[in-house]
């Protein structure tokens, strides 16, 4: 009999879960700085309390896990996620993508190009959902229904190796700062004259209500310190002198984004990728607008950044 996978066991060697309680359940490092590929389980049925353990084990260490194959009901496919949390709301005043006139949020979001879909078919730019709310979602999980023939694959990058991979210097100098990621939905309501910025400056009006987290934040379960900080959001460091907050982040953003700490992901038809919202970045590259590409999102609750 196998053991439940583990914080402290190994990265490299694929992982065998199968006993009674485990089933079939494989957990399988992907050759990459972050992911796991899952196989040996059906989302349509229940989890073994085991099963939930390893998953969550496994999600703690690999950041982002890959299942194939999958083709759950809507409410089939909330039951699986809810062993892993309760679904995120986001406040009222902070729209999230979804969100409608009174600032609610359906369980799960159609991400499409299509139909009654909320995104359209341009890149997306690498970012951690829900970061300018006061308890960001602790994570995600999208599940393909149509997938176009080209283009539409999302990278997750991971920001623990990132932070790790700072010089020293740069890390004592980011390490207790704060960061404003302004929110683009209410920014899209209030445009500013010269078009999107990526950091504010004090010519700028700020868009209310915003929070301030750190811009290295502590994993809330594995204690990993990552940056916390988006490709292209509109941002601003707290009492930092502007233009050389400016620089910093720019820095900062040039180095998270290089490709050795990055995934990218084919989709293809009944995939679902769970990734943790608290120490990756995810982004999407463009595809032919004439191609339908429809997928289904559950977010889960977080907690506040520390």
């Amino acid at each position: 009999m196998s053991a439940v996978l583990r914080p402290t066991d190994t990265e490299t060697t694929p992982v065998r879960l199968d006993s009674n309680n485990l089933g079939t359940l494989h957990i399988t490092p992907l050759d990459a700085p972050l992911g796991a590929r899952v196989s040996g389980i059906d989302l349509r049925d229940r989890p073994t309390a085991a099963q939930v353990l390893a998953l969550k084990a496994a999600l703690r260490r690999h950041h982002i896990l890959v299942f194939s194959g999958q083709s759950p009901s809507d409410q089939q496919y909330l039951d699986f996620t809810l062993h892993f949390g309760t679904v995120f709301t986001s406040p009222r005043n902070a729209p999230v993508l979804g969100s409608d006139p009174y600032g609610n949020t359906p369980d799960v979001v159609r991400v499409s190009n299509v139909d009654d879909g909320l995104l359209g078919n341009h890149e997306l730019p690498a970012h951690a959902d829900h970061h300018w709310t006061p308890q960001p979602s602790a994570g995600s999980l999208l599940l393909a229904l149509e997938v176009p023939a080209q283009g539409g694959d999302t990278t997750w990058r991971n920001l623990a190796l990132a932070y790790d991979a700072l010089d020293e210097a740069t890390r004592r100098e980011i390490d207790g700062l704060q960061l404003i990621t302004y929110n683009p939905f209410l920014r899209s309501k209030k445009p500013l004259p010269g078009g999107k910025v990526d950091y504010r400056t004090p010519d700028i009006e700020p868009v209310t209500p915003w929070v301030a987290h750190p811009l290295v934040r502590t994993h809330p379960d594995s204690g990993r310190r990552a940056l916390f900080l988006g490709e292209g959001t509109e941002v601003e460091l707290v009492g930092y002198e502007p233009q050389a907050g400016a620089a910093l982040i720019a820095r900062l953003r040039a180095h998270l984004l290089q490709d050795r700490f990055a995934y990218t992901h084919r989709w293809q038809v009944g995939d679902v990728v769970y990734w943790d919202n608290q120490i990756t970045l995810h982004g999407r590259t463009e595809f032919n607008p004439a191609q339908r590409r429809v997928l289904k999102r559950i977010s889960l609750s977080g907690s506040t950044p520390f």
